[in-house]
């Protein structure tokens, strides 16, 4: 997800956290869920992750497919969703996430009847008898009016909009809050459907929709459309949504670094059909450079998608949202878009590169932040890449240490700091120079393609670290350690210590790292052992002046 500015990260929070209405919350039979005085329009404080719950630890998502029919004119949606999964150990209790606010009106299990009751945006399904080890079939009907995002994407919730031409326009955001906002589903970033998704929506028509993977057919009956949407790859759950508007489709292909061939299709307005050749042309600019520096596109066997939405785009798989305006930078003669591009390096990072958990959201929010500086090295050269990373090194406020302590963190707590995004990236910076381009630019290829870390695999901070330091044949924890599980900075002194005489030292010494040290005129990478350095020099040297590491120096 894009965040344009550290204050906007912060102000979104606070006004998700003084938004709070208390909803009324109880343990009911299906059949009288819904509590007429609930407003379902109603701000929901609702988060995804945190703590798996023992009885969603025993099951895996293989397949998600909702069926369901969009009432534009009542902003409400109605239907069904069948779940395949596999349960690793014989219960009593399958447990699915589904907001309060959707009434459900019949669940069957394995085609037969099951009885539930819902709790806490739960759904709890019994039986006396027990659910058996292997594959179960969760059929769940149920209806009800969506809540409205209040600030899309980073408060999400469906946004019902007319586009400039009076046409309904519609579309859905739920990275923050997870699936249950719309579908039932296991919410928790460590499950994904292995076997992907089904998605068959019907609008009205002639309006369309657009959705994850490849579309499998369209039906029109009685002023009304069908679209069927499906991916067989792995997604996850936040990423299983569909836009509606008075799209038009433009394609052209794609021949990847592999030498395969993939479609784009870009659901653009009617009313913005004029952009359509740019936006596509920069998509394949913008491949290009990701490609050289992360590997194939990872959706090879689907598509290169992009659905306009009224709202700041989003990397939902195979279909990433993008609205700026159309308005584009010009960088070294070529326009660029920092939202296009940062949502469209989450096909590698977030989408194919996915955390096991949302505390280790730097991983995804970071490394595409870090391709927004790639980009820049690509287009703009060298000055480029400088100055976006001395932007994200100013940026890094350390207001909390961007790796929470432990795992099962919520999405909440993570986004709320903010630094994911700039501190992730400078990291890497940091972490290039520490161990060179010649084993960090190859590393982070691997980390994008090899299969213990993607697409089935999630990957965690540690599983980057050891992945780094048996690359430069050393450990690097303890860099990862200071400056992904603390706040700290490099603490140095530059003290004078005789006539010409300085010593440069590091206060809070954790390991060996290289400094640049600038004296006499001339700038040497020197390694900082724990005692420190002595230099001669006529004037006081200066250390990192281009800015390798978060770092206060003082002259004493």
């Amino acid at each position: 997800m894009k965040f344009s500015s550290s204050f906007k990260q912060f102000s979104v929070q606070l006004f998700k956290m003084f938004t709070i209405l208390i909803l009324s919350m109880q343990c009911t039979q299906a059949s009288s869920q819904n509590d007429d005085n609930i407003n379902s329009r109603d701000i929901l404080y609702l988060t995804t992750g945190g703590k798996l719950q023992p009885l969603q630890a025993i099951m895996d998502i293989r397949h998600y497919n909702i069926v369901l029919d969009v009432d534009i004119a009542k902003q409400s949606i109605s239907g069904s969703t069948e779940v395949s999964l596999n349960l690793s150990k014989k219960t009593d209790t399958i447990l699915l996430d589904l907001i309060h606010l959707y009434k459900v009106t019949k669940i069957k299990v394995n085609n037969k009847a099951a009885a539930y009751y819902q709790h806490d945006d739960k759904i709890f399904i019994t039986s006396a008898a027990g659910f058996e080890i292997g594959n179960q079939k969760v059929y769940v009907e149920y209806n009800g009016i969506p809540p409205v995002a209040v600030k899309p994407p980073w408060d999400g919730g469906f946004t019902w909009k007319k586009d400039s031409a009076g046409n309904d326009w519609v579309s859905i955001n739920i990275q923050g809050e997870g699936g249950k906002m719309y579908y039932p589903c296991k919410d928790h970033p460590s499950d994904e459907p292995n076997e992907g998704a089904d998605l068959k929506i019907t609008v009205p028509a002639p309006l369309v929709v657009a959705g994850p993977g490849l579309l499998m057919n369209v039906s029109t009956k009685k002023n009304k459309s069908t679209y069927h949407w499906k991916t067989n790859y792995t997604i996850s759950n936040y990423c299983i949504l569909f836009n509606i508007g008075k799209y038009k489709v433009y394609k052209d292909e794609l021949t990847t670094i592999l030498g395969n061939k993939v479609p784009i299709e870009y659901y653009v307005l009617e009313v913005d059909t004029m952009h359509a050749k740019k936006v596509i042309e920069t998509k394949k600019r913008d491949t290009k450079i990701l490609e050289k520096y992360f590997g194939e596109y990872p959706w090879v066997k689907e598509k290169i998608g992009i659905a306009e939405v009224p709202n700041s785009g989003m990397e939902h798989q195979t279909m990433i949202t993008f609205d700026n305006k159309f308005r584009y930078k010009t960088i070294n003669g070529q326009e660029y878009s920092d939202n296009l591009f940062h949502e469209y390096a989450h096909e590698w990072w977030a989408n194919k590169v996915t955390n096991k958990d949302w505390g280790h959201m730097w991983i995804q929010e970071g490394i595409a932040t870090y391709a927004e500086a790639l980009a820049m090295l690509e287009i703009g050269g060298e000055p480029a890449y400088d100055e976006i990373i001395a932007g994200h090194r100013r940026n890094s406020k350390n207001r909390k240490a961007i790796v929470p302590a432990g795992d099962e963190i919520t999405e909440e707590e993570v986004y709320s700091g903010g630094d994911i995004y700039g501190k992730g990236s400078f990291f890497m910076h940091s972490l290039r120079y520490l161990i060179g381009d010649a084993i960090f630019f190859p590393t982070l290829k691997k980390l994008s393609t090899d299969p213990q870390t993607t697409y089935d695999n999630f990957v965690t901070t540690m599983d980057v670290e050891k992945l780094f330091s048996t690359a430069a044949g050393k450990d690097l924890k303890p860099f990862f350690d200071f400056f992904l599980r603390t706040t700290n900075v490099l603490d140095i002194t530059v003290k004078e210590v005789g006539f010409q005489k300085y010593q440069i030292k590091q206060n809070n010494f954790f390991m060996p790292l290289p400094l640049e040290i600038t004296a006499n005129g001339q700038t040497a990478r020197t390694i900082i052992p724990s005692e420190g350095i002595m230099v001669n020099a006529a004037t006081p040297p200066q250390v990192d002046t281009k800015g390798f590491y978060l770092k206060k120096v003082t002259l004493q």
